[in-house]
This record gives C-alpha cells, sequence and structure tokens, in this order.
C-alpha cells in the first residue's frame, strides 16, 4: 500500500514538471513546441523504453487478442486528442490554472472509469470514495474561480492568447477525453503484464508495455495533426532557429518526464490492488496539479493576481488534496 503510494506521489511530480520546460523554448510556435514534444513522447520514447527493458518485446506485444488491442486503441486515441487540447489550455490560461482544470476534470471521470472494467467495491468503500470525489469536484469549480478572477484582475488574458473562458472549455473538453487513458490502462494490464511475467520480465515492466500501447496509438492522431498545422500555417521553418538545440532539449525533457510519470502510474495502480486504477489516478493527479501550481506561482504566473484569486486557487487546491485523502483512506478500508 505505502509503496503503491508513494509511486504515485512520484508519478505525479514528474507529471507536475512536465509542461514547464515549454517556458523556455525560444522562436517556437505553440505548433513547433507541442508537435515536436509530443512527437517524442509518443513514438521515439517508448520504443526505446520498451525495446531496452521488455524481454522479448514484440513477442509480449503479439500475446494481445484483438479485441483488447481496439478497447485500448480507441480508448488512447480519445486520450492523445485531450492531451493536445491540454497544451492548448496550457497556452491560454497558463501552466497552474491549466493543470487545475484538465486534471480536476481528468481525476473527477477517470477515477471512476475503472470501476466499469474491474467492478465495484463494497458500499462503503465506494460510499467514501465517492465522497472524495466529491470534494475534488469543489476544487475544480473552485479553480475554475480563481482563473475567472485572475482574468478580471489582469484586464485581459493571462496569456494574450484567448479568452479564459475559452481555455477553461479547451481543458475541461481535453479533460474529459483525457479518461481514455485510464480506461485503457485497467482494460489492457492484466493481458499485457502475462504476456510480460511469462516472457521472465519483471513485474514493473509491465507498466512500460501498456504505456507503449497507449502512446502509440494516442500518436496516431496528435502527431498527424500537428504535422497539418504546421503545415497550414507554414511553422516548418522555425526549426530553423539558432535556438534548435536548446528546443530539442526542453521537448524531449518533457516528453521523457510525461512517459516517466504515465509508467510510474500505471505500477501504482498495479502495486495500490483492487482499487488502483481510481486511487493511484486520484493521488497521481492532484500531487502532479499541486507541482504545476507552484510552478506557476515559482513563473510569476500569478504576479499580478489579486489576493483574493490566490485565495481561491489555494483553497480549489486544497479540496482537491482533502478529497484524494478521503480516497486513499476509503482504498485502505479494502485493504
Amino acid at each position: 500500500m505505502i509503496e503503491g503510494i508513494l509511486w504515485a506521489v512520484f508519478a505525479g511530480i514528474t507529471l507536475g514538471l512536465y509542461a514547464l520546460p515549454e517556458k523556455f523554448t525560444k522562436e517556437f510556435e505553440f505548433e513547433n513546441t507541442w508537435g515536436l514534444m509530443f512527437a517524442i513522447n509518443m513514438f521515439l520514447v517508448p520504443l526505446v523504453a520498451g525495446l531496452l527493458l521488455i524481454n522479448g518485446f514484440w513477442e509480449v506485444l503479439a500475446a494481445m487478442p484483438m479485441d483488447i488491442v481496439l478497447k485500448m486503441g480507441i480508448a488512447s486515441v480519445l486520450w492523445g486528442i485531450g492531451v493536445m487540447m491540454w497544451g492548448r489550455a496550457i497556452n491560454y490560461i497558463g501552466l497552474s490554472l491549466g493543470f487545475s482544470i484538465f486534471i480536476g476534470t481528468v481525476i473527477l471521470v477517470g477515477s471512476m472509469l475503472p470501476f466499469i472494467v474491474d467492478g465495484l467495491p463494497s458500499s462503503d468503500i465506494l460510499t467514501t470514495i465517492l465522497v472524495g470525489i466529491g470534494i475534488v469536484l469543489l476544487g475544480i469549480f473552485a479553480n475554475g474561480q480563481a482563473g475567472m478572477l485572475r482574468q478580471r484582475d489582469e484586464g485581459n488574458s493571462p496569456q494574450g492568447k484567448g479568452s479564459m473562458v475559452t481555455g477553461i472549455i479547451i481543458a475541461v473538453t481535453g479533460g474529459l477525453l483525457a479518461t481514455g487513458f485510464s480506461y485503457a490502462n485497467a482494460v489492457g494490464r492484466p493481458t499485457i503484464h502475462a504476456a510480460s511475467v511469462a516472457a521472465g520480465n519483471p513485474e514493473w515492466v509491465t507498466a512500460v508495455g501498456v504505456m507503449f500501447v497507449i502512446y502509440v496509438a494516442g500518436g496516431l492522431f496528435v502527431v498527424p495533426y500537428f504535422i497539418v498545422n504546421l503545415t497550414t500555417k507554414k511553422l516548418w521553418g522555425n526549426f530553423r532557429t539558432p535556438f534548435m538545440a536548446n528546443n530539442l532539449l526542453m521537448t524531449g525533457s518533457m516528453a521523457i518526464l510525461n512517459f516517466t510519470a504515465s509508467a510510474s502510474f500505471a505500477y501504482a495502480a498495479y502495486l495500490l490492488g483492487q482499487a488502483g486504477n481510481t486511487v493511484g489516478y486520484a493521488i497521481f493527479n492532484t500531487i502532479s496539479v499541486a507541482v504545476a501550481i507552484v510552478s506557476g506561482l515559482l513563473t510569476k504566473e500569478w504576479a499580478n493576481a489579486s489576493s483574493k484569486a490566490r485565495l481561491a486557487l489555494f483553497a480549489g487546491l486544497g479540496c482537491m488534496i482533502i478529497g484524494v485523502l478521503i480516497i486513499a483512506f476509503g482504498n485502505n478500508l479494502a485493504a
């Protein structure tokens, strides 16, 4: 139990930090930064990790039944679309609020999806988890209010790239779609785990195999989307910038942090047992919000916001943390 929670916390920290390097790219538009990041993140990193860490990598993948592949594939494509929208939301409303709204939505919906696959726990455990998720929902509303207050304080969009309302809508929609990740992990893990262990791999390696399928399937939509946008907006020339080495380092760091976070969560969910996909998901995502909010504060995103806006932001984060603690307690009842 403790080991699983620690892995979920580690996963949350790495996810909370993954978008931070975007702030340090130079002479790149949104499409350049995120297009390059997703190409590395969804194809290169999973392939290298799978080949290096999984014994009998291709045989493990070939052992998956077609119905499992289809379920994981469809859910993963939806997740990929959601993550792409997340990147756009961060550009509209900033790192701290973008994480809060997106991840809050992910926690609210994604924590419940595994019950569809794994079945419902006993009534007392389910009630406790639902109370925790409800408190997380209050945190989402508080964070949205914080964003609206900040926009009023600053007199315009904090990023100068569109309205706060548009950014919040994008973040919520992306969060709903991104819950496909939780479903894909719950559906695919048992089959991949059996094949991986049969090939002589340690149990933690299963997470790498699951993430390979999810990331590659998600990339089948996301990467072509950015290729089309780079072409129509004539942004390919931006890759000839003298800052290309720095930008490649930043986007590569984003990709590695993101994949590491997801694989670590998958392992945490396994360690946490029957309700691991629910509890681990909530802990993982809430920690990432906390880290992102701190990062946003340190990078001056809220420098011009009023104390009232900051109070709403911290209240939202507090609700999310309390909600996750209640969810964790509910999972402990099943231990």
